[in-house]
């Protein structure tokens, strides 16, 4: 027996409700669900409606289709035991815990009509991620986005331990959940048919105050922050299933949290219990003799899109409109000959991002996110025309700061990276700028979106989304004030560990470069794009039509900097990175100084990955193409941004593998503030 036995039964319960509830008022509603590994509950619910035989039409609808369903659940080759890209209605990777709130804010953010129903597992309540969620209603503008409804489900465990909110006293949790701003109401026992009463009337009650409080807000503007409603939901673990095995209790104890029923081989008893716990649900009642749901059942679930597990908002692609792309041409800096001017590379980044903002604004369908950063780094022509969102409280003395604002700032990298997740996966734009050593705070949900994309594309349903786009600045070279915490590059080292069809990496050398890169990936789909360039002011090397060249192409050799006029150098000077690209001319002007007859190359590299074999990434050039730029034979210096191990795993394939050196940031420096390497 497999699964997870434990949250599955409250999962059921509430979205049988919540189903009653969609068709009586007419709601727009998706199931996010944080409780781990309870897939079980939503792969039957939405099994149950249809949808899912529909996106998986070998999953009949009778006895056949039922086995096939059962079989591939949680079994190699099969479906995962919690909610995944396969399960329909899912926008929330169910294994890793702590991002279902913040995925359900991200989600109805400028979606008024949206309203996502979050189960919040207590185990999951215990995560850092999850603590910080409860404070993004103070980011909710009724006019505008949607709601979301809170449902924590308190069954009292996790795994083998109790769970911290279920031995508070219900005093305490009511304080903490008021203090968070909600209006919890508490719905709990373990008489299903009294509690079938409790959650009808409250979600009647919750859903009426939520309509009020939209209404309100979208007659008379917003004035105030609203008091969100949300529900406790406490019933057993395990609820309905065995009470006993073995001699010991398993219903409503952490034992029922995954297998109540282990050890079937070897324990005949336990096969008897299982057959008599399956039959107390009296299938011969709900299912005819084909094993088909009856139709007076089957007909009490929403209808078409409705249906949670169809409701396009949980496809996002389905919903994805392009951008409106003004021409970022017109924020270029008129370069006319190498490193004559110097310019703020995200300074002019932030003026392309405004333009797209501005045309954009009537769809409001594109956010920037990030850490209390925007201003940091230099995106600051964004607030020539929006604010940073906030509905608590705004004094006279705070910058650009509005209950409409469109740049989404709070000290919580979490947040940032699960709201703009959240948005993407229900068919909108955004872009996550950050300080390039802190997004390591955020490792784990970035490779969670990576496998949800990697797994997703495979899936025939499922949309193509706006690509997850970091801009990383304040970087690991220009820390002139702050020291070795915030130096690490590494980030690209992890981000290049993941799957060739979803990773990009680019290095600009300039503002103009940085224009033509960000176009590039705000058009994109299905990617993680990361950028990473200087906020400080630097020499600028290219035109805006050489930047657009040299950017397709993806690196390329400058002949200008280089004099080996098109023979075979004496030696490559190769860089990646704003910084290490200045480095590497100082370099070769020193040496076409002290060493005239020294024919040099210089190789600027903006799209990392390029460095890939064609055979390992798409972007990777051909073995000809790559021995043509960094010869067979002769020295290779490669300066590079990061950390020296990331070009050799990216080339340890070429013929030139052996010459290739790598000057780099490595921790070896006995300093604490670096400016440069060189």
């Amino acid at each position: 027996m497999l699964g997870h036995w434990g949250t599955t039964p409250g999962l059921n319960f509430i979205y049988v409700h919540l189903n009653r509830a969609i068709r009586e008022f007419d709601l727009n509603t998706i199931y996010i669900t944080g409780p781990g590994h309870g897939g079980p509950g939503l792969v039957a619910n939405t099994y149950l409606e249809g949808t899912y035989s529909e996106l998986y039409p070998d999953i009949t609808q009778d006895e056949e289709g039922m086995k096939k369903l059962f079989k591939q659940f949680s079994f190699p080759g099969g479906i995962p035991s919690h909610v995944a890209a396969e399960t329909p209605g899912s926008i929330n990777e169910g294994g890793e815990l702590g991002y279902s709130l913040v995925h359900a804010y991200g989600a109805v953010f400028d979606n008024p009509d949206l309203l996502v129903a979050c189960v919040i597992g207590d185990g999951e309540a215990e995560t850092g991620a999850l603590a910080t969620s409860w404070h993004s209603n103070k980011f909710l503008n009724p006019v505008h986005d949607g709601a979301v409804l809170p449902i924590l489900h308190l069954n009292g465990y996790k795994i083998a331990n109790p769970t911290i909110l279920a031995r508070i006293p219900k005093e305490e949790l009511d304080q903490l959940l008021r203090g968070y701003g909600y209006k919890p109401y508490f719905i709990e026992g373990d008489v299903p048919e009294q509690i079938h009463q409790q959650l009808a009337g409250t979600l009647n009650h919750v859903i009426a105050e939520i309509k009020q409080i939209q209404q309100e807000a979208r007659k008379n503007g917003f004035t105030k922050r609203p008091v969100w409603p949300m529900i406790v939901f406490q019933t057993p673990k395990g609820w309905t299933g065995p009470k006993i095995v073995d001699g010991l209790q398993v219903e409503g104890t952490w034992r029922a949290h995954q297998v109540p029923l282990a050890e079937l081989a070897t324990k005949p008893a336990h096969i008897q219990m299982l057959e008599d716990w399956m039959k107390s649900y009296k299938p011969e009642e709900l299912f005819d003799s084909n094993g088909k749901l009856i139709e007076e059942l089957a007909a009490l679930a929403p209808k078409s899109t409705r249906r949670m597990g169809a409701n396009p908002n949980a496809n996002g692609g389905l919903l994805l409109h392009d951008l409106k792309m003004p021409d970022f041409r017109k924020n270029s800096i008129p370069v006319s000959s190498p490193g004559m001017i110097t310019g703020e590379a995200t300074l002019v980044m932030g003026g392309f991002l405004r333009d797209i903002m501005k045309l954009n604004w009537d769809e409001r369908n594109f956010r920037i996110f990030g850490p209390d950063e925007t201003a940091s780094n230099r995106l600051t022509k964004m607030f020539e025309i929006t604010g940073r969102t906030s509905t608590a409280e705004i004094k006279t003395s705070d910058d650009h700061i509005s209950s409409d604002g469109r740049v989404m700032e709070v000290l919580s990298e979490h947040l940032c990276q699960g709201w703009l997740e959240g948005y993407l996966l229900t068919g909108r734009h955004g872009l996550f700028s950050c300080y390039e050593a802190f997004i390591h705070i955020v490792d784990s949900m970035f490779n969670q979106h990576a496998k949800w994309l990697k797994v997703s594309s495979k899936i025939p349903w499922r949309r193509p989304i706006a690509s997850l786009n970091y801009l990383l600045t304040s970087h690991v070279w220009r820390q002139d004030h702050n020291g070795n915490s915030h130096q690490d590059p590494g980030f690209l080292d992890h981000v290049a560990n993941k799957s060739a069809n979803i990773i990009r990496i680019y290095l600009p050398p300039d503002a103009n470069c940085l224009l033509s890169v960000t176009d590039h990936c705000l058009r994109s789909r299905n990617y993680i794009n990361v950028i990473v360039a200087g906020k400080q002011p630097e020499m600028q090397w290219l035109n805006m039509e050489e930047a657009i060249r040299h950017c397709t192409a993806g690196l390329g050799i400058w002949k200008w900097a280089s004099n080996d006029e098109g023979s075979e150098p004496d030696v490559v000077m190769a860089c990646a990175g704003d910084v290490p690209t200045l480095e590497t001319i100082a370099a070769v002007q020193i040496l076409r100084e002290q060493f005239p007859e020294l024919k040099v190359r210089v190789v600027n590299v903006v799209d990392l990955m390029a460095l890939q074999p064609q055979s390992e990434h798409p972007h990777g050039l051909n073995d000809k193409e790559f021995d043509i730029l960094f010869t067979k034979n002769k020295p290779v210096i490669f300066a590079f941004h990061g950390y020296p191990l990331l070009i050799h795993r990216l080339t340890y394939r070429r013929t030139n593998h052996n010459n290739i050196h790598v000057a780099d940031i490595r921790e070896k420096v006995p300093q604490q503030r670096r400016l440069t390497w060189w």
